[in-house]
């Protein structure tokens, strides 16, 4: 945001930018602006699209951003970290919200009520140990005694919540940045054996063979990745267990003999069996594995009232969905050129775990692992999977849930129960929607910024005279 004192000199060349074909499109840009909704870094597009009747061939209408100021068309990025938009993340989150609790009770985005008895648990598949790190307040929110050792690394000081030296190393010199560095790359297929292994396991427990289990069972997840304060990825996921059926409209419950019980045992005992070799470096190759600490919840167990539970579990879900690597002390962006890198902006043990994945990504040196891509996801220690997935009949769809809201701003109504678009009649076949889109570029100038905040403070005073009166 710039300074207020130079406020002065950037609103001139915005104002010109934007009136230059229309004084009218002032307004038009100020409506545009607020349908941003405090999108950090809009999107700009131009092009057009056109709506024709299939069949005549008939105009039925044109949009062009040669009608808009400055021949752009500006739209939300998206972008789902917080620390690069707090709107668009915060709509992000909240679509995962919906998502994760649709799937926990139903009754909502065309899942029915009836998954609310199925089997379900909170499942947390954490990191191994790479090295000793130094600890916060325990879970009960009181300081304790960091590391208490005779011998070797010890650390006898009681970290508050806000100390920097929490998740940092105690002898940096011992800990595993390697070892740590793959694993994260690995993470991906860890949880996809994982989901393999949780099937197989699940057939055994019912004494049944894999097909036959999987004509009878199915396992419907939502996940997402955590990083905590030692660089590390956790998984948190809500995992049910549905009845098999080939309508894509059903949920069936499960048989009565897949229990709650049986699903805890397969997930503590298929995380505990999952494991894969890294490829060798130097003539060592690494173990890759979940760590000891398996939590394994129904999700009932949570607290008295179920709706509550439900409420809190997926909330507790949606709340990592924004959140990155950024939040241990990284960066929240793809790294180009290393010697680039302002290393000071970084904690020095996001720095190392940086410097081994760009070390690492030397494919002349270690073509193995050129398929890691650890350059590409050093920004990210290495992890390079998806923050937050779902299993295809889980719920609905971030997708979904975006068109959604787009057909309500355009008029065009869905059916709440069955979670459908609504066929306005006269369209059902007869109209093809053509566009022609190019991209040119993100965020607003300085000028524009200025103006914005502008606008946007006018509509809150607005509002609180409103309020006031």
């Amino acid at each position: 945001m710039p300074e207020p004192e130079h406020i002065g000199g950037l609103l001139g060349p915005a104002l010109a930018r934007i009136t230059a074909l229309d004084e009218n499109h002032l307004d038009r840009w100020i409506t545009r602006t607020r349908a941003l909704r405090g999108c950090a870094c809009p999107v700009r597009l131009t092009g057009e699209t056109t709506r024709v009747n299939a069949s005549t061939g008939e105009l039925l209408s044109r949009y062009s951003t040669a009608t808009e100021p400055g021949n752009e068309l500006l739209m939300r990025c998206k972008n789902r970290r917080a620390s690069r938009c707090p709107s668009c993340s915060e709509e992000y989150r909240a679509d995962t919200y919906h998502l994760v609790k649709a799937g926990i009770v139903g009754g909502d985005k065309g899942v029915p009520t009836s998954v609310g008895v199925h089997p379900r648990a909170f499942v947390t598949l954490t990191a191994p140990s790479f090295g000793a790190v130094h600890r916060g307040p325990g879970k009960d929110g009181r300081t304790r005694v960091c590391h208490p050792r005779r011998t070797g690394a010890a650390c006898f000081t009681h970290h508050r919540a806000e100390d920097p030296l929490i998740g940092q190393p105690l002898d940096p010199a011992a800990y595993d940045y390697v070892g740590h560095v793959l694993w994260h790359a690995h993470t991906g297929e860890l949880w996809r054996r994982f989901t393999l292994y949780l099937r197989n396991h699940l057939a055994s427990a019912a004494e049944l063979s894999r097909t036959a289990f999987a004509k009878r069972v199915r396992i419907s997840y939502a996940k997402v990745a955590e990083f905590q304060s030692r660089g590390a990825v956790h998984f948190h996921a809500v995992i049910r267990l549905d009845g098999y059926t080939k309508d894509p409209t059903g949920w069936p419950p499960p048989p009565v003999w897949a229990s709650m019980d049986m699903l805890t045992a397969a997930v503590d005992s298929a995380a505990r069996t999952v494991s894969l070799t890294s490829p060798e470096i130097n003539g060592r190759t690494w173990t890759l594995a979940w760590g000891e600490q398996v939590d394994v919840r129904p999700i009932e167990d949570f607290g008295p009232d179920r709706a509550l539970t439900d409420t809190a579990v997926a909330g507790y879900i949606a709340k990592y969905a924004t959140k990155a690597a950024e939040d241990t002390g990284t960066l929240d962006r793809r790294i180009h050129d290393i010697d680039h890198v302002d290393m000071t902006q970084v904690r020095a043990h996001a720095g190392k775990l940086i410097y081994t994945c760009w070390r690492l990504g030397n494919t002349r040196l270690y073509p193995q692992l050129e398929d890691l891509k650890l350059r590409q996801w050093a920004h990210m220690l290495g992890f390079r999977g998806h923050f937050s997935t779902k299993s295809r009949r889980y719920s609905t769809t971030l997708g979904k849930l975006r068109q959604v809201r787009s057909d309500y701003a355009a008029g065009r109504p869905w059916d709440t129960e069955t979670f459908t678009p609504l066929v306005v009649q006269g369209e059902e076949d007869s109209t093809l929607t053509l566009g022609n889109w190019h991209y040119l570029g993100q965020g607003l100038t300085p000028g524009e910024w200025a103006l914005a905040s502008m606008v946007a403070g006018m509509g809150r005073s607005t509002e609180d005279a409103g309020a006031a009166r």
